[in-house]
């Protein structure tokens, strides 16, 4: 790895940055009160030319790497919008890894210039209430008929349904006692979000209300033949397309989230006088912004790493995994203490590290926990027994 700055780079950050500018703290603090979806921040990220980053540029795209979308995420996050901004733009920015690898031509060139102008929103519809992380236990099932598919089941914490025309959606074709592999029978369709079969409930959450989390409820969808990414069956190995790389960009936007928080606490313990002098002399403070600057420092090299290896068509699975597992604890150790230097001000909505706090939270939840993060490392790098 060369760590000379990159011109390409530095130009990314100075875009997104200024881009950013337009909507301050209060944008997201009052869309995070309304649940109202930031339309005005996602046209601007439309007009900067950020949707389709990763999109090959044969189909309008930018052809460009994970250490690129993860540098757009990690600005957008440490500008103050969090997972707010993040979440209504990740799937555009990073999201179509299963269409572009897996997909037929015909699916590629109906769908991915739509996608990178921004006329496009999805859904990934994956996770149910009755199987969690264990994506094989899914049991939304699609059965055929002429000319496609109809498709029934639940689906949970589905971003973006409320908007999105389109959902990529995992289902069972193959009974699981029917297959000699758990992975074996499951199908990914690019599914239409058909509000006359599919009912969806919004899931009020503690946090990332800028952004819709949803229950979808599936009955016959008609999902047609020419739909189908991938091969029917295949379904599991098309969905892990990425997989790791959505790891190293969500890590990023945890990593941004803990540098908005840090930079708001540092400046609150320089102007912050108590007992005659600014708060932030007091090494009781001082350490512990030290330490989350330290620790968001140390998770941004792991992540950079793995970045570079994806990019590079390299091994990376650990990498991804531990960057991800790193940056997750380090956003969160950031926010909790910039909660601690504004004391009884930390609480209050409009210094804002309430919010931040709670957006990092969410980031040892998804979007792997850190616990399955840990039984892949227990597993794959020490070699030890699996243990789920």
């Amino acid at each position: 790895m060369d760590y000379t700055p990159d011109p390409l780079h530095e130009d990314i950050r100075a875009a997104v940055r200024e881009m950013c500018r337009a909507f301050p703290d209060a944008y997201w603090r009052d869309h995070d009160q309304s649940g109202e979806f930031p339309w005005e921040f996602h046209d601007a990220v439309v007009r900067g030319g950020w949707l389709g980053l990763t999109i090959p540029k044969a189909y309008g795209g930018g052809g460009l790497g994970v250490t690129e979308a993860a540098l757009v995420e990690q600005e957008i996050a440490a500008s103050g919008a969090g997972m707010g901004g993040c979440s209504a733009v990740h799937i555009g920015v990073f999201g179509f890894e299963s269409m572009i690898r897996h997909g037929g031509e015909r699916l590629k060139r109906r769908f991915l210039p739509r996608a990178a102008l921004g006329e496009l929103h999805v859904s990934f519809a994956v996770t149910e209430p009755d199987a969690g992380t264990d994506t094989t236990g899914i049991s939304t099932f699609a059965r055929k008929v002429d000319g496609g598919w109809l498709v029934s089941g639940k689906k949970v914490w589905i971003t973006k349904a409320q908007e999105a025309e389109r959902m990529f959606l995992l289902a069972r074709t193959t009974p699981r006692e029917a297959v000699s592999r758990r992975t074996e029978g499951m199908t990914l369709f690019f599914a239409p979000v058909d509000r006359d079969r599919i009912e969806i409930r919004p899931i009020p959450k503690m946090g990332r209300n800028a952004v819709d989390t949803n229950e979808l409820f599936i009955d016959d969808l008609f999902v047609a033949d020419e739909d189908v990414i991938g091969e029917v069956g295949g379904g599991f190995t098309a969905i892990l397309a990425g997989l790791n790389a959505e790891r190293v960009i969500s890590g990023n936007a945890a990593l941004g989230i803990g540098r908005a928080a840090l930079a708001k606490a540092t400046e609150y313990a320089r102007q912050r006088v108590v007992f005659g002098r600014p708060i932030g002399r007091n090494q009781g403070i001082a350490f512990q912004l030290a330490e989350a600057r330290i620790r968001l420092d140390a998770a941004e090299a792991v992540l950079r790493k793995a970045a570079w290896l994806i990019d590079h068509r390299r091994p990376h699975a650990a990498e991804a995994n531990e960057g991800k597992w790193l940056a997750a604890e380090a956003g969160f150790l950031a926010a909790d203490v910039a909660v601690s230097v504004h004391g009884g001000y930390g609480y209050a909505r409009e210094y804002d590290v309430e919010r931040y706090f709670r957006e990092a939270r969410l980031m040892r939840i998804a979007p792997i926990s850190q616990e399955m993060v840990l039984n892949y490392v227990s597993e794959h790098v020490l070699g030890l027994p699996r243990s789920h």
